[in-house]
């Protein structure tokens, strides 16, 4: 399938508070302190560093800290005040403490060693269980004990594990890899078993989203698209989300307005309006001939060789998903609803029936204007930080996101006063 580029709409611009500049790398991960006006970094210069925010208004590394190996990820627990480091050499340490008045960062004297044998891709901590789980490029997903640091599990996959999300209530984790793949596992202390596996990316995953209320699971991949997966609906239920250029590389759902925020490599951030009926989008059907003008393709000798005709290139309609020729789908269209947010091939047919309110935008298009690999967000103060290989962090304020607090904000001053 030829690629179509097109432009992205109606582009704004997140306000931009401050921009953090100091790593001599990527910056791999980054996330924000709740209630401190701090940042954490992690990069692949080997350094870990909290940026607290000074009377000038800029951001200032109180705490910098550098490591045996580049750090490729982290897991920030704010109540338990516990930070862990993923690195490239497959090891993963506990290098920070916060204490209940500002941070002290403490020298690395937790170690869990060699959890992988190679890269850690992802990660995240457990405080009910008391585990790490973890994923890496030796093509594993393994769970630790922090109390003893003991190995208690581990599973092969096929290709890197590159990303995970995990439901503290139920143990199950959800590791997307490298064959564009989502595998669904039960974790126990001593053993696991394979739930299912979720398949509908063309491209290696790059990020996941667990929200645990709704039982919905977002990926972003590297084919450009957002798949949303209705996990707790039983019923297969997928909807195909199309809106960035680049590889998604961050997914993040905010349940009480109902939006979706993804970031791409490119510094495209989406926001979804997922508060509203949307379809999904049909399977692709395989035919020899076109299915519309009944044209063979060119794979069909047979037909070509009765009907002394040239054969045809096939083409997929996006809305009826039928197997057509150029001439049968010459139009192109947006259709919002099935999450194609761009122009997309659409039969001639199909193409007639879409009405313009159709047409309207259920997401909108912000630009932040430089490598997004990693992004965090504090929903209640409305902020979001994102980071990437051009070793720039920036603080900024999402449109949707000050909307997101207000309505935060305006529920809680609406409970305080019926308990007044």
């Amino acid at each position: 399938m030829a690629a179509e580029i097109h432009s992205r709409p109606q582009t704004s611009r997140p306000v931009l508070l401050n921009k953090i500049e100091g790593h001599s790398d990527g910056v791999n991960a980054a996330v924000l302190i709740p209630k401190e006006d701090g940042v954490i970094t992690v990069s692949e210069d080997r350094t870990i560093r909290v940026w607290l925010k000074r009377d000038s208004g800029q951001f200032w590394p109180s705490i910098y800290h550098t490591v045996s190996s580049p750090c490729s990820c982290m897991s920030y627990h704010h109540d338990s005040r516990r930070i862990f480091i993923g690195q490239d050499n497959g090891a993963i340490r506990w290098d920070s403490h916060l204490s209940q008045c500002c941070l002290v960062f403490d020298c690395p004297d937790v170690c869990f060693g060699s959890a992988h044998q190679n890269r850690v891709s992802d990660m995240v901590f457990s405080l009910e269980s008391e585990w790490v789980v973890s994923t890496g490029q030796d093509k594993s997903v393994s769970w630790m004990c922090t109390e003893s640091g003991s190995m208690l599990g581990r599973h092969y996959f096929s290709s890197w594990a590159s990303c995970l999300q995990y439901d503290q209530e139920t143990q199950h984790a959800f590791v997307g890899d490298y064959s564009g793949q989502i595998t669904l596992l039960k974790l126990e202390r001593q053993t696991y078993s394979i739930i299912t596996t979720l398949k509908g990316h063309e491209g290696s995953i790059g990020a996941l989203w667990w929200d645990p209320v709704q039982k919905l699971l977002f990926s972003g991949a590297s084919d450009h698209s957002v798949i949303m997966w209705d996990i707790g609906g039983r019923k297969g239920r997928t909807l195909l989300l199309q809106g960035h250029h680049e590889r998604v590389q961050a997914v993040r759902y905010l349940q009480l307005t109902r939006q979706l925020l993804t970031c791409s490599v490119d510094g495209g951030i989406t926001v979804w309006n997922m508060d509203t009926q949307r379809e999904e989008a049909p399977q692709w059907l395989d035919s020899d001939s076109c299915q519309k003008c009944e044209q063979p393709f060119f794979w069909n000798i047979k037909q070509m060789w009765d009907s002394r005709t040239i054969g045809l290139r096939q083409h997929h309609c996006r809305k009826c998903g039928q197997a057509v020729c150029a001439k049968c789908s010459s139009k192109r269209s947006t259709f919002p609803l099935m999450g194609f947010e761009f122009q997309v091939r659409v039969c001639d047919s199909c193409f007639d029936t879409i009405k313009e309110e159709d047409r309207t935008a259920l997401a909108t298009f912000h630009e932040g204007k430089h490598n997004i690999a990693h992004m965090d967000i504090d929903p209640s103060r409305g902020l979001m930080v994102t980071c990437g290989s051009d070793r720039i962090v920036k603080v900024c304020i999402p449109l949707c996101l000050f909307i997101y607090s207000l309505i935060s904000h305006h529920r809680l001053l609406t409970t305080f006063s019926d308990v007044v």
